[in-house]
């Protein structure tokens, strides 16, 4: 029923601008907010206007000023209810005709007189339209009387469908997630842009062809980078957890070893050493969480290597290899100071944390 007001009224409702409307909010006099009494009140008013241009035929009554605005009438009872633009201009066009008297086209009836088979019938007259337009407007004003019950009826039925939406047999539905509408949003673009492609196709080969190879091209590229970022993170989570290290791994010396060793030889200051065992000590643990596979053959730059370069842990590890490098393998003399600095580097790295590690600690 409201679908037959809307459609209806976009024919036959008319706004006079005598009619009073506190609560319309009209927009530059061409359209107003009107409720649905307004509405109804506006059609009698056309009926008048429309009775009156038909009796009369002059100026002053089939005057199309009398139409006034175009409404917005509410679909539906609800406060916040969406409403549709109503137009009038087929009933400004009518009456601004309606002063003009009828007249019978001479050549329809002439040509009706010699073959009334293939005579087209005529058009009807302003008379004719003023009384259809009569009967519309009529015809809206009763549909407009049925409106509340039918909103009434829809609300009924919101009602049964929710009853019906609360049962066991759909308290498994969920409702649509933002993921699943991105999703198909991405699903029906690609849709259209391979729909395109086919048409481009069979206009001109070679750029439907190009649109494509393109596309599947863009795709391998897009997988082929996916896959290096992902072996980039998982390329020293080579060995699985349950594989032992090889028999002179750093790993197969606990850590706390050759953290113990460390302490020993700077108690007896000999620097270089301890700086040797601190660093072996914080390889041990690294290796120990699988950091990379346990091969003691490695030089230090290849453990350095093997730690991704976003690894947070990758920065120490280098100063600690620096430091060890210099004092083991270049020969620099090392002091306290040095030491010092490598055991807490190495702190750092054995517990993943800026503090020092305890003696003892697992």
């Amino acid at each position: 029923m409201t679908a037959r007001l809307l459609c209806g009224g976009m024919m036959c409702l008319t706004g006079v601008a005598q009619i009073p409307t506190p609560h319309a909010t009209t927009s530059a006099g061409r359209w107003r907010d009107a409720t649905l009494d307004e509405y109804k009140q506006h059609l009698i008013v056309l009926n008048a206007v429309v009775d009156a241009c038909e009796k009369a035929r002059d100026l002053k009554t089939c005057d199309p000023m009398l139409v006034g605005p175009d409404d917005r009438v509410p679909v539906g009872s609800q406060v916040n209810a969406e409403r549709r633009l109503i137009r009038y201009g087929w009933l400004r066009v009518l009456i601004s005709k309606a002063e003009e008297p009828d007249q019978a086209p001479p050549k329809q009836q002439k040509q009706a007189a010699q073959d009334p088979e293939s005579a087209l019938p005529p058009p009807p007259t302003t008379s004719q339209l003023l009384r259809n337009a009569d009967q519309r407007l009529r015809s809206d004003l009763a549909q407009a009387d049925n409106l509340r019950a039918s909103a009434t009826s829809h609300a009924e039925e919101r009602s049964a469908m929710q009853q019906v939406l609360a049962g066991r047999d759909f308290r498994g539905l969920e409702q649509t997630t933002v993921r699943d509408s991105v999703l198909e949003k991405v699903g029906d673009w690609l849709n259209h842009l391979i729909e395109r492609a086919t048409r481009l196709q069979a206009r001109s080969a070679w750029i439907g062809r190009a649109i494509v190879i393109g596309f599947m091209v863009a795709v391998c590229v897009g997988l082929v980078w996916a896959l290096i970022q992902l072996e980039r993170k998982w390329r020293v989570r080579l060995v699985p957890q349950a594989e032992r290290p090889a028999a002179d791994a750093a790993s197969t010396r606990d850590w706390q070893l050759w953290l113990e060793d460390a302490r020993k030889a700077a108690a007896a200051g000999q620097w270089r050493e301890a700086i040797h065992f601190v660093y072996w000590a914080a390889i041990s643990r690294l290796e120990s969480r699988r950091m990379w596979p346990a091969d003691r053959a490695r030089t230090p730059r290849e453990y350095l290597a093997l730690v991704a370069s976003e690894d947070p842990r990758r920065a120490n590890l280098a100063r600690l290899t620096g430091s060890f490098e210099r004092t083991w393998y270049g020969g620099q003399a090392a002091a306290e100071s040095d030491y010092q600095a490598a055991e807490q580097i190495a702190n750092t790295l054995i517990l993943g944390t800026g503090e020092p590690a305890r003696r003892g600690a697992t």
